[in-house]
């Protein structure tokens, strides 16, 4: 993770609600659909196609975002504006990405588009409710030993300038607590808004010992200007250390 040439920080004031796609999701988090049976958690996942993928697919998954407040068009009509915010800030620093995933700007648009546009028809739903949920780390609303399989993507670690070390260990903590044993997390990235590494991620990892065991794994989707890895926790079983 170390930032070869200097490129310019990520202009983000507050947390922006991410719009990816399915394919982005087992890219990034080195899945393989076939063993995606659930129950799966989405945790700050915005107006990402994945639980819509999921639920379509009769894969039991779930959403967890503060994004889901509110009214249901008001809500989709913030994730397409930001899109349109978030595709322009990326032209404008487009030499600093990875290209070789999305091959264009224009490309990577077009498939947020796609992704939001899934997101809408599954949100709109009226049992939606059922699988979208307006919750924030450090809590979430959700029984001990639920899913096989929770994702951060794009809020751990990305904003620690604005979440302190404190807030990501309670965070870490409560997404453990609500996978069954042997179940896993997944987060990703692990540099901050400056492409630089989290200052505090090795002692995030250490202070979770006790609960879950960890690896660093290559991430399957190149784009950041500086290549981060992927972090995988695995819960412990009860008696387990």
């Amino acid at each position: 993770m170390t930032n070869e040439k200097a490129v310019p920080a990520y202009p983000q004031t507050g947390v922006a609600s991410t719009c990816r796609s399915f394919d982005e999701y087992c890219a990034m988090f080195k899945l393989d659909p076939a063993n995606l049976t659930g129950p799966v958690l989405d945790v700050a996942g915005g107006a990402s196609s994945f639980t819509a993928h999921l639920h379509a697919k009769g894969v039991r998954a779930m959403a967890a975002d503060p994004f889901y407040e509110g009214i249901t068009d008001e809500i989709i009509a913030t994730g397409y504006k930001e899109i349109e915010t978030a595709s322009a800030k990326i032209a404008a620093m487009a030499a600093s990405f990875d290209w070789s995933y999305y091959g264009s700007p224009e490309r990577q648009r077009e498939i947020r588009e796609r992704s939001m546009t899934l997101f809408a028809e599954d949100f709109r739903k009226e049992d939606a409710w059922s699988r979208y949920f307006a919750a924030a780390l450090p809590r979430l609303p959700f029984e001990n030993d639920t899913f096989e399989l929770a994702l951060c993507s794009h809020f751990l670690f990305l904003y620690a300038d604005a979440f302190d070390e404190h807030f990501h260990a309670a965070a870490l903590r409560e997404l453990i607590r609500v996978l069954r044993p042997g179940g896993e997390l997944r987060v990703y990235p692990l540099v901050t808004l400056k492409w630089e590494p989290c200052s505090f991620l090795n002692r995030a990892i250490e202070g979770l010992a006790d609960v879950a065991s960890h690896e660093l794994l290559p991430a399957g989707l190149p784009f950041t200007p500086v290549r981060s890895p992927l972090l995988k926790l695995v819960k412990r079983g009860s008696g387990e250390g």
